[in-house]
Parts: structure tokens; sequence; C-alpha cells
């Protein structure tokens, strides 16, 4: 028989093993080879008892080597006929890592980098057969937490970004670490302190010692103490050591899917094609910063505008900005323009300075005269008393409700492109209008003189004067060559003045034969005047005095009214006849005749073939006799669509059943309320 107890193996009991391992050579395959003679011991002891358990287990040793999958047991440990011993300094193996550029598997295939794109972190089942249990006191290796990574090493840093960048290691399970399984562990699990499974970083040296199974907190306490965090980042992300950890990046390019940079000038503002922020707004006038200097934060800023309205602004910025086409400064209290204000705007279009605090001593003569290509300017609600040097190139000009006392033969000089000029609120009168203040106005169309002080119509109109409103002033009378000039009139606007229509020359207006709009409202006109003109198309004459409509009195008119307004008025029931509305039968499409004293349906309605809206309201009719309002006796409908008839004193129960068959839309005839009638009727 052999020795009784642990000793050295005799000749005779010699077990073999095949050296391969993950941390052998590259290419190495797994085997066992088992060499077996007669009278070979298990365990150094020989009897026949351990024989008979060697006769037995053979077998079966055999047929699990045989079915095991290949390179298993390298990765389970050591062989079942290996003697296990004491781990010592001296009998650990020293791991040699590849070459760099090939990382391999324990049985020397080429490892794959993982899915989750770490090559140095292994996925499921890299370290072992899962359904092997591991060895009792074995632990699996635990990624550094945050406290440990401060303490990696400066070499380490390197060594991980090295990973980071190009995996090179593998994972290596060193031989002599862990039991095969839970049996074979048993004898040696006071004695064995297994290894911890780690990985062999490229380090410069070309090896790395792995003693007592402290190679990877050594290392991975090296990488810490540089500020390491293992891992990879994320994609898009920028690594900021620290606390921090990962943070995604942001994205500050000016490409498509970046957020582009503001670009802002003066308190805040910034240009267009930038996004817009709290407090920006916007702005692209394609020029420096120094070009818009110190603008309130509440002024807008467009692609060629500039718009500082009720901004409480007391001077106008010095701008120097040639792209600049329109600035906006109303509602302000500015009340100084010096002569050099505009210098820097050669290119300026539009200029509103209306709603401030400038008068004759304040704004300079010669302010805008460099402004030459200056096509609208607004001085409205000011306290000018004189007209300003203007540009050549005005095309609008608006002095509204300013003190201008006066239209000199000089106020408009060179002003042959002006199109359109309202004065109206005022100080102007017959005596301080120059009878030459408009004729350099060579392209004027409108003009506004309302809410002055004129009793007669100024001389001397543009014959290009197409609209004129004179409305809200103290006119009495048209005189006859008033308006001779004017031939291409056509809206002229007289509405609360003072006229009779004695005052009317017979001829003042009827030679215009452009004039379709003429609105006398709000006078003192007692009847509806004679000689209109020919091609009139709207009359206007409501709240006057008017009595009556006299015979004939549209009779000349070619093609005739369309729109005669008539209420507010004093028609009785003699004030229409028959004949008033001749000369209108064709052409005549909205009467209104509402608050007046009429007392019966006026007659001549019937003819007016074209008649769509009627309004008799608020008048003192009390009857609608049959074929008043439309021809019951034709078989043609009426064109009617609004017939108002309420606030009269029409008892309804007395209308004929068939007074409205001829109208096409009989909900549109309005008939209730009448006047004395309850809510509840």
């Amino acid at each position: 028989m052999g020795a009784t107890g642990p000793g050295p193996v005799e000749n005779k009991c010699r077990p073999y093993r095949k050296r391969t391992g993950a941390l052998g050579s590259k290419k190495k395959s797994i085997s066992l080879s088992l060499q077996v003679g007669a009278g070979n011991c298990w365990g150094g002891l020989c009897g026949p008892r351990e024989v008979a358990m060697k006769t037995m287990l053979l077998p079966i040793l055999a047929l699990w080597v045989g079915c095991c999958p290949r390179g298993a047991l390298a990765k389970q440990g050591p062989s079942l006929r290996e003697p296990m011993a004491a781990p010592t300094p001296g009998s650990l193996h020293t791991l040699r890592p590849p070459p760099p550029s090939q990382p391999r598997t324990p049985d020397g295939q080429v490892r794959p980098i993982p899915r989750n794109g770490d090559p140095d972190r292994p996925e499921d089942g890299a370290h072992g057969d899962p359904a092997q249990p591991p060895a009792p006191g074995w632990k699996a290796p635990a990624r550094p937490g945050l406290a440990q990574r401060k303490e990696l090493p400066p070499a380490a840093w390197e060594q991980e970004q090295g990973h980071n960048k190009e995996p090179s290691t593998e994972w290596a399970q060193p031989q002599a670490t862990a039991a095969a399984g839970a049996e074979a562990a048993k004898p040696q699990a006071a004695k064995l302190r297994p290894l911890q499974a780690s990985r062999a970083p490229r380090a410069q040296d070309g090896a790395v010692a792995g003693e007592k199974g402290q190679g990877r907190k050594a290392r991975v306490r090296e990488a810490r103490s540089r500020g390491l965090k293992l891992g990879r980042p994320p994609k898009g992300s920028s690594h900021q050591p620290g606390r921090g950890g990962w943070r995604q990046k942001k994205d500050r390019s000016q490409g498509h899917g970046g957020s582009s940079i503001l670009r802002t000038t003066g308190h805040g503002q910034k240009r267009p094609g930038s996004s817009q922020g709290p407090g920006h707004r916007l702005a692209d006038l394609g020029t420096a910063e120094q070009a818009v200097p110190s603008l309130p934060a509440s002024c807008l800023l467009a692609r060629a505008a500039i718009a500082c309205g009720n901004v409480k602004m007391k001077h106008v910025p010095a701008l120097t900005d040639p792209g600049l086409t329109t600035l906006y400064l109303a509602e302000n209290e500015i009340a100084k323009i010096p002569a050099h204000t505009f210098l820097g705007l050669p290119n300026l279009e539009w200029l509103d300075l209306s709603k401030n605090k400038l008068d004759a001593q304040g704004l300079h003569p010669h302010a805008f005269k460099n402004l030459t290509r200056l096509k609208r300017l607004n001085l409205d609600g000011n306290s000018l008393s004189t007209v300003p040097a203007l540009p050549t190139s005005l095309q609008e000009l608006k002095l509204n409700d300013n003190l201008l006392q006066g239209l000199q033969h000089s106020s408009f000089q060179g002003l042959s492109q002006l199109l359109t000029l309202e004065v109206e609120g005022n100080q102007l009168h017959d005596g301080n209008i120059s009878p030459l203040a408009f004729q350099p106005l060579r392209s004027l169309v409108y003009l506004r003189l309302d809410r002055n002080q004129l009793r007669t119509i100024p001389p001397g109109l543009p014959a290009s004067l197409q609209e004129l409103h004179l409305s809200t002033n103290a006119i009495e009378e048209v005189s006859e060559g008033a308006l001779n000039r004017s031939r291409n009139l056509r809206v002229l606007v007289l509405s609360n003045n003072q006229l009779q229509e004695d005052r009317l020359a017979p001829r003042a207006w009827i030679d215009l034969p452009k004039l379709e709009t003429l609105d006398l409202s709000h006078n003192r006109l007692v009847h509806v005047p004679s000689f209109l003109p020919r091609g009139l198309r709207h009359l206007t004459l409501h709240h006057n005095r008017i009595e009556r409509i006299p015979g004939y009195v549209f009779a000349h008119m070619k093609p005739g009214l369309e729109f005669l307004h008539l209420s507010h008025n004093s028609l009785g029931a003699d004030g229409i006849h028959s004949v008033s509305f001749l000369g209108l039968h064709a052409s005549l499409a909205e009467l209104l005749l509402d608050h007046n004293q009429l007392q019966a349906i006026p007659r001549g309605l019937l003819g007016l073939r074209r008649l769509q809206v009627l309004r008799l309201s608020h008048n003192k009719i009390r009857y609608v006799p049959l074929n008043s309002i439309c021809d019951t006796r034709v078989a043609q409908d009426s064109n009617l669509i609004s017939t108002h008839l309420e606030n009269n004193l029409i008892d309804r129960r007395r209308i004929p059943p068939t007074a409205f068959s001829c109208i096409r839309a009989y909900h549109s005839v309005v008939l209730q309320p009448q006047q004395g009638e309850g809510e509840g009727s």
C-alpha cells in the first residue's frame, strides 16, 4: 500500500495533467489526460477501497469529459485528478496578456466586442457556466463605486482610456482559483482563497501580476486615482471628470438641428434668423451692433425696420444703417430733432414721428432734407405751426392734429411726387391758405382738410385731385368755380358743415363727370339739392332737415344712383311724389328712409326694380296696402332681401296675407316691434 497521509508521491502514483487554460497560449484547447497504471493511487492513498472507487468513477468521468462542451473544464477550474493545495505566492502563475489587437476568450476563440459597447465588460455567461454554483467564499467582482473611482492612479487613466478607444484585453480565468464543484471544494474550503476574475488591461511593461487575487482591485484603484470613469460614454455625450458624470453634450452648431447663436444689439434686441429667447425681440438689419445703440428693450426690430412706439423716448437715437427703410417712433416724448439726426439713414423710406412733442423750435428746418428716398412721413399729433422743409421724394405727408397756422406758397415746394396730404385738425381758415399753396402738388390725389375753420372750399386745388375731405368745418356755400379745375374728382365729403341749398351754386358740381360719391350729411339742407353730378352713384343726405324730394331731381343722372341715404330727416306724407325717384328705376339698390315722419308707404317704390334694401323703420306708418312694397300681380319675385318696417304704428293683423308674397325670402321682412306694443306682444 502507499503512504497513509499527504506526502511525496511515489512513481506508481503519477497523476498527469495537460496544462492549458486561459492564461496560457492563445490557441491551445482544453483537454483532460488521465494516465492510470497498475497500482495508481487516488490522492496519494492506495488500497482496495480506493482502487474500487477509482474503477467505478473512471468510466463516469470519461463519459462526462466526452459530453462536456469544449473549454468547459478550463472555465470551471482544475482537473478532478489534480491534487488541491493551498495557494502560495510562488505557486501563482504570472498572467501574460496576448497581443493587444486580438481579444480572446478562455477557450482560445477571438472574443467579440459585447453588445453593450464596452469591450471590458463581459456579457452574460462570460465568467463561466451559469449552471455551475460558485465555490464557497467566492465573490463576484463588483464594479467600482463613485467613492473608489476617485482613488484611481494616473497610470490607470491611460490604460482605461486605451480600453475605451481600442479594446485589447480578454477576460482570463487563472488556474487554481476555484474548485470544479462544491464537492471538490469542501476539503480545501478552509485553505483556499478564491481569486476574483480579473481583466488584464494593456500595460506598458507587457505583463501585470495578479498576486493574491488583488490585481483587479489594484488596477481599479490606479484608474480611479486619475479620475477615470469606467465604461463608455453615451453617444453624443461629453465626459466631464468629477461628480457630474456623463452629461449630454449641447449642440452649438449652426447647421440643421443645432441651436443658433443669438445676435443682440442695444439692450437685448436680437436679429431675425436667430432663435427667440426671453426678453429678446426680432432683429435682422444686417449691420454691426454699433448701428443700433442703446435702444429700449421694448423696441421691435425687423428685417429693415425699427419700431420704438410708446417707450418714453426723448430723442431720436443716432442710427447709422444704410439698410434701414422703416423707423417708427410714435407716441414718445421727442421734442428736438437736430439737422444731423438722420444722416446715417440715407435709404429711409418710412418715418413715423406722430404723437411726440415736436414744435417749430425743436424741429430743425432741414432735418429731413437729406432723406432723399423718404416716401412716407407721419408728423401727426405734434405742435408744429409751420410745414418743415421736406424731401422731394415724399409721396405721403400727414400733419394732422398740429397747430398749423397757414399754408404758404412755399409750404409744399418741390413735392411734385406727393400723392397723399392730410392736414386736418389744425388752425387753417380761408385767410391763411394761399391760392398757390397746392400748385406744386401736381400728382396729389388725396387731400384731407377736415376739422379746420374753413368757410369755403379752398381755391387752387390741383387738377389731379381725386378725393377731397372737408368735413367738420364751417363751410356755408359752394361757389360755381370752386371745383371747376378738379375734373378728376371722384369723392367729395362736405359733411358736418353749414350748407344750405340756396348757397349751393347751380353749376357747382354738375360738370364734374367723374364724381361718384357726394356726402352732404349733417348739414342744413331742407330738400334734395338740384343739379347733382350726372355720374353720381352714392348720395348721402342723412341728418339734414330735408322735407321733400323734388320730382325729376334724379332724372338727368346716367346711369343713376345706387345708394340714397335720407335717414334722420323730416320727410312727411307729402314729401315724396310718384316721380320723385324717376331716373333711379334701373339703378337704385339701397334706399334708406328710416327716422323720418312718413305716415304711409312712399309712392313710386314699385318702379324700383333693382331695389334690394329698403328701410322704413322709425316712422309713423299705420298700414301696408297690397302691392305697395312689391307687386303681387307679376310672376317675377321682388329683388328685396331686407325690408325693415319695425317701430311704426302698423297693426299687423290688418296686413293683407299676400302683401309680402312677392318677396322671395319672407323672413327678411322685419315687422317687430311696433310702437306701443308690449314685450309680450
